[in-house]
């Protein structure tokens, strides 16, 4: 009855269906541990931006590795803007995603360290070898709240981006690389500036995280498990209009043979 499963056709068929079901389950549970990642990291953000701020030396310390539970941690820096050794972050995004550059400022504490504080986002220079236009931060000592961030880096080193880069700008936000371009003690991170707000909302200072969606995830591992339940079923469907269809072939051939064998009248 169900002999033709053997047959080079069915075979492949079937095979395909034992292969397809583990790989839909497989990438479902992908899916759902992505909405796990997103859920616990929207905890995270919401828990450290709760959280009162810190003095940012408490956190970290000259190549201090910041780690992921103290992203976005709450911090203040007191001390003085050092402008003449500001630096630009090429092809960076504004809040509502013009292109432009963000505003990597040293800030020089009390006790000679200096911790970076990006003071947000301007337009690009109409000339990409030229600096832009920045407006300059408070003179004299100033406490600066904001979020602690890693430093960003593409390998073992964050130096390698300055290659062929014009003077004052650099692809990466990145403590060591900045240690050997100022030859002074730079605390691990930086600091992602909230307060004080600038005169004239220049730089634009960058939003909080989003912490409040989790994205489709969710929605894409049911459907990838919908699939995985789906692919048997579709199996024995067409299993039993094959089986249906060879029977209606048989019965036909079976009555076609009947009527030709009947004598003629």
């Amino acid at each position: 009855m169900y002999r033709f499963l053997l047959s080079r056709q069915w075979v492949i068929l079937t095979l395909i269906t034992l292969v397809l079901i583990p790989t839909m389950i497989e990438l479902g549970f992908w899916q759902f541990h992505r909405h796990e990642h997103r859920v616990a990291q929207n905890t995270l953000i919401a828990d450290n931006l709760k959280a009162a701020p810190t003095p940012v030396e408490r956190l970290t310390s000259p190549g201090h590795t910041v780690p992921r539970t103290d992203y976005w941690r709450q911090v203040t820096a007191t001390g003085t803007f050092d402008t003449a050794h500001e630096v630009v972050v090429r092809r960076r995004t504004s809040n509502d995603d013009r292109v432009g550059v963000h505003v990597l400022t040293p800030l020089v504490l009390a006790d000679g360290k200096i911790v970076m504080v990006n003071r947000g986002w301007v337009p690009g220079a109409d000339d990409q070898r030229s600096l832009p236009k920045i407006p300059a931060p408070p003179k004299g000592e100033v406490t600066v709240t904001g979020r602690l961030m890693a430093d960003e880096t593409t390998g073992a080193s964050g130096i390698k981006d300055l290659k062929g880069l014009p003077d004052r700008q650099v692809m990466l936000i990145n403590s060591t690389q900045q240690a050997a371009l100022l030859g002074r003690t730079v605390l691990g991170g930086y600091i992602e500036q909230a307060t004080p707000e600038p005169a004239g909302d220049s730089p634009q200072l960058l939003t909080e995280p989003d912490h409040e969606s989790i994205g489709p995830h969710m929605a894409y591992a049911v459907q990838w498990w919908l699939f995985a339940a789906g692919v048997p079923v579709g199996w024995v469907v067409l299993v039993r209009r094959e089986k249906r269809d060879r029977e209606a072939a048989a019965r036909e051939e079976t009555d076609t043979a009947a009527e030709e064998a009947q004598p003629v009248a």
